[in-house]
């Protein structure tokens, strides 16, 4: 170390901390962790800096034994994801593209400051269609670091919110502090259109248009700085000397992909068309169809005017619009994506024992359904969950083991609902003697203490289960909240551990254990007087 960069005196440094901590500082030195010649990134953990470098070399090898094409990453991306072909063939060979040019950077360091114009997406159309659940699934193909943020919760001075640039610390970490990964990662913004300027606005728009120039920067080329300037950490690594060189990342070779819903868009698009008189029709027709034609049909001017900056949407040159679903879509996403809610729905029942079946035509009834909601694949959960929801609470405490869906049961499920309970009711006198059973079993395991009811005591317990309308366990338990006291002193004084209670103990079982308490003290030998 040249005596220029000779580490500063411990008294300087507690000065340095009294005026940023307002006269406190450290009276125990200096963490090695932070001390300028730690470096950034530096640990005192050799196992935990042995376990990145694993991380990161399986991150490097990912890369360079990467070798999937653009049509099987579309393949893949039809196993989860039904339509949106445009979309899936863009993002597959933007995928690759980007690949091979991390790839070239890595093996030929040279390259990286050759000229290199990145082909930031934009992915349009309405809610549901599959545009979060394709980067999610592409997600887990890739091999570089790759983060997801909805842009709502960012705010121009990231005093209130967050700031764009965690967007790039956040890529550090997926790369676990590698920044020489971290600067070819994919950064995913969802909700993107919740940031437009709204047009007539007046006064600073702290979360629209001064994010909007914040995240541009990013998108072309910026150096942001590892840590934050709010961070504490940073601002004592500055004060002390710590060297920022180490602690930069470049957004040049960074792909931004952003979505958003854009639902008003339309309305600008249609209106700017009609305008140009080429043969559209200005009734306003909604239909599925028309709205995927002008989304397809958006130019950046129709961005700008639903208020992005020019440069902000210059910033995205490839555009494409996800496609609206049919209910035919729904039914298909039900049945052959590998993503199905409705397989969600099976593994529910099945974790409760039960088998769940659903028709063909109850699912087609299902999509149409789920179809108005005008959610898109959401619509499905909804209506799903509105059809479930007493079947859910009601059939894991009956000893029915299957569920047969039809068109019957989707159109009033509370109705077929009463007549399975109705026609499987000779199945609960053995399932009222399990749960009897298991409470008793729980309770000999708490106390110590063996319980048995004669048969006419259970029918009285499953008899003020139905009159309550609670389960068989909470009859047993409020029965024995009391009665364990008195049980537990009949056992000390007789040392009995089994008893065998009828049906007078579930109708008065406080006059049943008080009877028992008092005859275990007439035959405790203990408390017998001699004459």
């Amino acid at each position: 170390m040249s005596e220029n960069e000779k580490e500063p005196p411990l008294d300087e440094i507690n000065r340095q901390f009294e005026k940023l901590f307002g006269g406190k500082h450290l009276p125990f030195g200096i963490p090695s962790f932070i001390r300028p010649d730690a470096g950034v990134g530096a640990t005192q953990n050799d196992g935990k800096h042995d376990s990145n470098s694993a991380e990161q070399e399986a991150i490097l090898k990912r890369i360079r034994e990467f070798n999937l094409k653009p049509k099987e990453i579309r393949e893949h991306l039809d196993r989860y994801v039904i339509r949106q072909d445009e979309a899936k063939k863009v993002l597959s060979v933007a995928v690759c593209d980007h690949f091979n040019h991390v790839r070239d950077c890595i093996e030929h360091p040279e390259r990286q400051a050759d000229e290199y114009h990145k082909q930031n997406i934009l992915l349009l159309g309405p809610t549901g269609v599959g545009k979060t659940y394709l980067m999610r699934t592409i997600a887990k193909l890739i091999g570089v670091p790759f983060v997801k943020a909805d842009a709502t919760k960012f705010s121009e001075t990231g005093y209130v919110g967050a700031d764009v640039e965690d967007l790039i610390r956040d890529l550090v970490k997926a790369a676990n502090g590698n920044i020489d990964l971290a600067q070819y990662g994919i950064v995913y913004i969802d909700e993107i259109d919740k940031i437009a300027n709204a047009a007539g606005s007046i006064g600073k728009d702290v979360s629209g248009r001064g994010v909007q120039i914040n995240l541009l920067k990013l998108m072309e080329e910026a150096d942001v700085n590892q840590f934050s300037p709010t961070d504490i950490m940073a601002q004592m690594q500055a004060m002390m000397g710590g060297t920022k060189s180490k602690g930069i990342i470049n957004t040049r070779h960074i792909l931004f992909i952003v979505s958003g819903a854009f639902d008003k868009i339309i309305d600008i698009i249609r209106k700017r068309l009609n305008h140009q008189k080429i043969g559209f029709d200005a009734s306003g027709d909604s239909s599925d169809d028309v709205f995927g034609s002008l989304l397809q049909g958006a130019e950046t001017r129709d961005f700008i005017e639903y208020g992005f900056e020019p440069e902000f949407v210059g910033r995205l040159p490839v555009r494409v619009a996800c496609e609206p679903l049919s209910a035919d879509d729904l039914a298909l996403i039900m049945t052959t994506s590998e993503g199905s809610i409705l397989k969600q729905y099976h593994r529910d029942f099945e974790g409760f024992g039960i088998d769940l079946e659903v028709s063909v035509g109850a699912i087609r009834k299902i999509a149409s359904r789920a179809y108005l909601q005008k959610t898109g694949a959401r619509g499905i959960l909804t209506v799903l969950e509105r059809i479930f929801r007493d079947f859910k609470f009601e059939l894991p405490s009956t000893g029915i083991r299957k569920l047969s869906v039809d068109e019957a049961t989707v159109e009033s499920p509370s109705t077929c609902l009463e007549a399975l309970l109705r026609e499987n009711l000779h199945l609960m006198a053995d399932v009222h003697r399990e749960d009897i059973e298991r409470f008793f079993q729980g309770f000999f395991n708490e106390t110590g203490i063996q319980v048995e009811i004669d048969p006419d005591g259970l029918d009285a317990i499953v008899a003020r289960s139905t009159a309550s309308n609670l389960s068989v366990r909470s009859v047993c338990e409020a029965l024995f909240k009391d009665a364990r006291h008195g049980l537990a002193i009949v056992m000390r004084n007789t040392g009995t551990t089994r008893f065998t209670l009828s049906c007078d103990f579930v109708q008065q079982p406080d006059a049943v254990i008080s009877r028992m308490v008092v005859e275990s003290f007439k035959s405790d030998p203990a408390r017998e007087t001699n004459p």
